[in-house]
């Protein structure tokens, strides 16, 4: 089987590029196509058969990708993928664009309907924090190019054999704005790097890129209100408004932190904090993989991988007043650590690998069989 990877871009290494590294721990041969590849910034990729587009050419595209996105349409329908038996698209944007021949298995794995063309586009567009000083210029200028991408966006989706989601709610979401069904399959967290500790500390953590979607001002108001303590980990363009929001020295900013410090951070805390609502949100997960009950908002993926009164506890809406009152009442000690961690591993790297696979190699196999029939609806 020959068989081509695509995605969107490498410009950060996040939770989607952790998929990608699974897919080529799969398919250690298959060819990465990608619009732009930041080799500084994101290394883990220095072995593979990186293919990038015209845009890696671009002044500033490597740092400033979002300047380019009107773009991306026709970089990756100029890829040519006419040797490939199976394409398999990572896409939370354009990879899933790609044009490919009737016989070749187009599969998209995707993370969200482009996020910023639809349920998040006024989040978007209205939040300075997003594009800084070019805010002004964005604001003006994207509503001509969305209406635009919103139509290929449209479009695109239907170039799609196979579509798997990474959580029910991003299904549902792909049902809405594609009209397309899609299967799950929960994207892969690093379980075997998080431990249970013998012993927890007093605080709770709240772990995120500081930007205004993940809601850590929510959390610091609910305990500036608390005398509890709070470790935040993190940076980002909210870190410094973050740090004048605290009023109290209960709460600690402890910037960016190493995975070796993520890790024990989340083994001693007494509850892992998450407010914002997410598409799948790996790190809850790894939270529960190191054996400590989560306090989340009870809306996105988060119903999907804790489980009520056995991994954490929801609160209802985001809301300072109701996550304080959740915080106050919250008992670590009735939960068991042993149970938090083995309905943890359900969300393994090992797991999803398996579960990838063989979603490929059975869409391949109806599809020689059923030729014809190029979309599963």
């Amino acid at each position: 089987m020959n068989i081509a990877i695509v995605h969107d871009w490498l410009t950060n290494f996040g939770g989607s590029e952790r998929c990608v590294e699974s897919f080529l721990d799969l398919y250690p041969d298959a060819p990465l196509y990608t619009t732009i590849w930041d080799q500084k910034e994101v290394r883990q990729f220095a072995d593979a058969q990186i293919i990038t587009s015209f845009l890696q050419k671009f002044p500033g595209s490597k740092k400033h990708h979002a300047f380019y996105l009107n773009l991306m349409p026709m970089a990756f329908e100029r890829f040519d993928f006419s040797d490939y038996d199976v394409v398999l698209s990572s896409s939370h944007a354009c990879s899933k664009g790609i044009i490919t021949l009737p016989e070749t298995v187009h599969i998209c794995y995707c993370y969200t309907p482009t996020r910023y063309l639809w349920d998040f586009w006024h989040n978007y567009i209205n939040n300075p924090s997003y594009f800084g000083i070019f805010n002004f210029l964005v604001r003006l200028l994207a509503p001509f190019a969305a209406t635009y991408l919103r139509t290929w966006d449209r479009a695109a989706a239907e170039r799609v054999d196979y579509f798997i989601a990474i959580s029910e709610f991003v299904a549902q979401r792909i049902k809405k704005y594609y009209r397309r069904d899609s299967a799950v399959i929960y994207p892969p967290v690093d379980v075997d790097a998080f431990q249970i500790s013998a012993t927890h500390d007093d605080y709770f953590l709240f772990i995120s890129r500081l930007v205004p979607y993940k809601k850590a001002d929510l959390v610091i108001e609910a305990f500036n209100e608390l005398n509890l303590p709070l470790k935040i980990a993190g940076d980002g363009p909210e870190y410094s408004k973050l740090k004048r929001l605290a009023k109290k020295n209960n709460i600690e900013f402890l910037g960016k932190i190493s995975e070796k410090d993520k890790s024990d951070l989340m083994s001693r805390c007494q509850a892992f904090i998450f407010p914002p609502e997410e598409d799948f949100g790996i790190a809850p997960v790894e939270a529960m993989a190191a054996g400590r009950p989560v306090i989340a908002l009870g809306k996105g993926g988060a119903l999907e991988t804790v489980v009520k009164d056995v991994t954490g506890v929801f609160f209802a809406e985001q809301n300072a007043e109701l996550l304080r009152e959740t915080v106050r009442t919250f008992r670590p000690d009735v939960y068991d650590p042993k149970v938090i961690r083995t309905h943890a591993q359900k969300f393994s790297r090992e797991a999803f690998k398996h579960n990838i696979s063989a979603f490929i190699h059975a869409k391949t196999a109806e599809k020689k069989t059923a030729p014809h029939a190029y979309h599963n609806r």
